[in-house]
This record gives structure tokens, sequence and C-alpha cells, in this order.
């Protein structure tokens, strides 16, 4: 909205249908020029992939609304009264005017294949129906109502429902004597679950069949558009469709169109009477890059709105995060190396590459695990470059919300599988410098979690990492944590700076006992220790005026642990 409401409107809050959100007089950020920008640009078919939550499903609405020429609805021409897209009569013109086959496949997330197959038939056999008036036309031969009626039934083969897209392209094709658009809506939807649930290869096999056949070389068809998360790699679902158009968050195709922009943000706030400008809405909910634009969380922008301006976590709160939870807690020592820096505001450098493949994710291929964070919308990108003919990009946390969920889930991460309370009382032990109680309570903790932590080989670089991804978090009020990782042996450096200076002071050198140089535990950490004194770590605490300062070298061999403290 541009001006001013003379009453507040209802904030369309978790309302993803287009004629809904107008009929009942919502709020409506105007998105309308989305449809002129991709009847401008439009290819046979386009994937536009996007974080959830970020307007996908609404705007595949707005679309249906628009083109849609339907014998048993009523015109929609009024949904647009007053839009943006009005200006625009060479683009109006189209309203209305195209059969339109709508998806989606958002909400199947089912267990098992059988299921999975079955929402499938249901969701198909709906769109079936509601073109059923084809049905009682001359165009369609007995055979073929016959199959439709199949269809409708859910009584229809599987290869039936394979090529039903295409079918009903066809079919719509005859008796309008017009090419219909398709619009899918979270195509990935069941892929993600079929991996998550051990049925991959069944779910893909009928969407590479399903699409392909309805948007690859189909004479029946005017375009189509389809939305999701990620874009599942060629090699694996879109093997077929080579005629596919990518507008990811790479792309400047549709950056403003999804997510808010800061104007929007702004006028949102101003109609609700809620002060913005000093109340970090930015800092919270803003950072994310589309393109060359820089946008909102939508979701997280119309909840605050709704509570009135209160700052907290909605949209990492409204589905299941478990996926992105194990691939944070179960990484290895480099990924976890990359989060440190990650929560600590540094940008982390990798490859941009937008053909993931979901296997590739979940056995934590590093290129694609890093472009799943990004393109799944908990991470942004900046500086993006081409080096040597590869794509590379900053990767960054892009707010305080996202950030709050990866401190959540690595304090949820040593609650459950470290002992919450144990190990606050070992780090309160460590920073008042109590160090006889945390050289018993950090050993305790050693024995007990490294099976958790290795790889097969005990080594115990993992717990190093979960260690200190630990003192980032729940020190991070009271203390700056710094690290300094090196290579080798999995040196690892940390110093723990009070943020008042009365408070102790302390320099960590974890060392792995080095066999190939006949290392001992003794001798492991006096060679920890004598690195503290010839890097002169210290000064830095000096520096700050930090008077009490705790040194200590913590060696390990397997699941043996040595702590020493510089005397």
């Amino acid at each position: 909205m541009n001006k001013k409401m003379q009453k507040k409107k209802r904030l369309p809050v978790g309302m993803d249908n287009f004629k809904k959100i107008i009929e009942q007089d919502c709020y409506y950020v105007d998105k309308t020029l989305m449809i002129k920008e991709f009847w401008e640009n439009r290819a046979e078919a386009t994937l536009i992939p996007r974080p959830r939550r970020f307007g996908k499903t609404l705007n595949i609405s707005m679309f249906k609304y628009f083109f849609e020429k339907h014998e048993a609805e009523e015109s929609h021409r009024h949904l647009f009264n007053g839009l943006t897209i009005e200006q625009h009569p060479e683009i109006m013109e189209l309203q209305g005017k195209f059969p339109v086959i709508t998806l989606t496949f958002k909400n199947i997330k089912s267990m098992m294949w059988q299921k999975c197959f079955e929402h499938m038939q249901k969701l198909i056999a709906q769109e079936f129906k509601r073109h059923d008036y084809l049905l009682k036309s001359h165009t369609l031969s007995e055979f073929q109502k016959q199959a439709y009626t199949k269809i409708i039934t859910e009584k229809a083969s599987q290869v039936s429902y394979e090529t039903s897209l295409a079918d009903l392209s066809h079919y719509l094709h005859d008796y309008h004597k017009q090419k219909p658009i398709i619009l899918i809506d979270e195509y990935d939807a069941p892929i993600h679950a079929g991996f998550m649930h051990k049925y991959y290869d069944n779910v893909v096999n009928f969407m590479k069949i399903f699409l392909s056949a309805g948007l690859k070389n189909n004479s029946n068809l005017e375009c189509g558009l389809l939305t999701g998360i990620l874009r599942v790699s060629k090699e694996s679902i879109f093997s077929g469709l080579n005629n596919l158009k990518i507008c990811s968050l790479a792309s400047d195709f549709y950056a403003d169109k999804f997510g808010l922009t800061e104007q929007e943000v702004t006028q949102i706030f101003v109609d609700y009477n809620i002060d913005h400008k000093n109340n970090n809405i930015q800092h919270w909910y803003n950072g994310y890059t589309s393109g060359s634009t820089t946008i909102y969380n939508p979701w997280s922008i119309i909840s605050c709105v709704d509570n009135k301006g209160q700052l907290k976590p909605y949209w990492v709160n409204v589905s299941d995060n478990i996926i992105i939870r194990d691939l944070i807690t179960h990484a290895d020592e480099s990924f976890k190396e990359d989060i440190e820096d990650l929560i600590t505001n540094k940008p982390v450098t990798k490859e941009l590459n937008e053909n993931i493949i979901f296997t590739d994710v979940f056995e934590r291929t590093t290129t694609a695990t890093w472009n799943f964070l990004l393109f799944s919308g908990y991470l942004t990108f900046t500086n993006q470059r081409l080096i040597k003919r590869t794509t590379y990009a900053d990767l960054q946390i892009p707010n305080e919300e996202v950030l709050w969920f990866f401190e959540n889930t690595i304090t949820r991460w040593f609650t459950d599988t470290l002992g919450g309370q144990q190990y606050n009382n070992m780090l309160k032990s460590l920073v008042t410098g109590d160090i006889k109680t945390f050289k018993q309570l950090f050993t305790k903790t050693v024995i007990r979690s490294f099976s958790f932590f290795d790889v097969g080989n005990n080594e115990p670089e993992r717990f190093y990492h979960a260690f200190v991804l630990g003192m980032l978090v729940s020190l991070n009020q009271t203390h700056e944590i710094k690290s300094n990782r090196e290579s080798g042996f999995g040196r690892y450096d940390v110093m723990i700076i009070p943020r008042e200076t009365k408070i102790c002071g302390v320099i960590i050198e974890f060392k792995k006992v080095d066999t190939t140089e006949n290392e001992t535990l003794e001798t492991a950490a006096a060679n920890a220790l004598k690195q503290i004194e010839e890097k002169q770590y210290e000064q830095e605490l000096h520096d700050r005026k930090i008077k009490k300062i705790v040194k200590l070298a913590i060696a390990f061999e397997g699941k043996e642990v040595l702590i020493k403290e510089s005397s």
C-alpha cells in the first residue's frame, strides 16, 4: 500500500490466497508487477526457488486469478482494481484469457511413499475435478472421459498420474482453443520428504516423468511457472527439462517480488503506527540478498507488526528445522570452524552453486551443504564473483533472527548430548578461575561425549570445535571469545576475554598428541603451554587491562585428556 490507511486493515497472517486477501480487504503489499515481469521474460518453463514463507504460494495464487479463464467461475478482474498492474493496459489485456492448471505440493510431507503417492493422487484429482466441465464437452472422446473419470475417482494407474499434467493441458487446449498456463507451487516438498523418509528414488522418478511430460516439448503448453525452495539438480529431477529458466536468489529476475523491500517495510510500520526506526527491525529481519536487492523476511515482518512491534524469532519457529539442525550438529571440524566465524559475524567464502542434489546435501558434501543453507534462507551472500570459471560468494548469517536459530541449535545440542547443567558448571568454573573443578568436569565430559563427536577414528577435533561453539554461545553476553585455528595436527588456540576487567581472562591451547613425533600427553601439554608463552597470547589481555590471566593447555590422545595450567 502506498497511501496511508484511514482504517487499519487486518493483517493477512498465515493467509496465502490472493483472492481471499483482496476480497476480505486485508493488508496487501502490491507485488502485481511480477505478472508483467513474468510475461515479458517468460520461458517455456520458469523455476523460481525461494526460502519458505517468502510469498511463493501467494504469488502463485495471484497468477492463477490473473490469468485464469474458467467456465465455472466468475471473472476475477475486480481483484486487481487499484493495483499497480492496472497501470499497464497491455498486460491487463491478458487477464482472464488462459486456462490454468495450478497445483501446490507444499503440504505433501508423508513418511512413506505409498502415502505420498496417495496425497499426490488426491491433489491431481482435485485439479481435474476443478475442470470437470470438460466431461460435458464434445472435445473429449469417450475413452478420454473414462480416463478422466478414473483420475478424479483416484482409481487410475500410477502411469496415468505421471502423464496427467500433459493430458490435462491437452484437454484444456482442445476445449478452450487456447494453450494453458501451468502453475506448480513447492514442487520439491515431497522430494524433501522422500529423502528424509527413505523413498527419494520413488518420488524423484514420479516427479521427473510428471514435470517433463507437462513442461518439456508440450505442444499444448503456453508457459509454466514452478516455485520451490531449491533447484533440485538437472542430474536428477530436471534431467529431461533442458528448457527450464532458473531465477534463483542469485539472479536479478524477480529480485523484489519475494520478500519485502526497505520502502515496503517502512510503509507497513507507518500504516500501523509502529515506530521502527529505533526498534532494531532491520537488524532482526533484514539482510537477505536477492539479486542486487536487499530484502526483509516477509513472514517475520507481518508477524512482528501483528504483535505490535515485538522483536522475536518468527520465521525460524514456523516449521521443523530438523534437517538444518542435523547438518550443523553432525558436521565435520572444518564446517564447525566456519560456523564459529559466522556466529561471530565473519563471512565465509564458498562456491555458489545452484545445482543441488539432495543426496549431496545429506551426505554432507561441502558445497551442496553451504548452498542448501543459503537457498533455504539460513544464510545470505555478498560479493558474488567469478574466479577461474567458478562463482564464489561471501556467505553470512543474514540477521538476528537467524543468528538466534544457530545459537539455539548449538545450545540444544549441548543440552542433549553433553548435559546442560554439567556443561554450564564447567564453563562457570573455567571463567571464574576454579581450574580444579574445571579439570574434573571437562575430563568427565570428554569421556562421555567423544563417541558422539568422533568419526570412527577417535578424532578429538570435533569435540574441540563443539566446546568452542558452546563457549561462543553460552558466554557471549559476558565474554568475547577469540579463536585462532591452525593447520597441522588440530592445534586450536582460544582466548576468553571478559567484558569486565575485574574478571579473569583465559587462554587455552588445544593439542592433539603427535605420535609421529613421539609426543606424550605430558610433552604435548608442555609444548602447548610453551606456544602460549612464545606467541605472547596474553598481550591482548594486558592491553585490555585484564589483570588475572589463566593459561591452560589441554592435550588429547584418543579419549585421554590432560589439562595443565601455567604456573
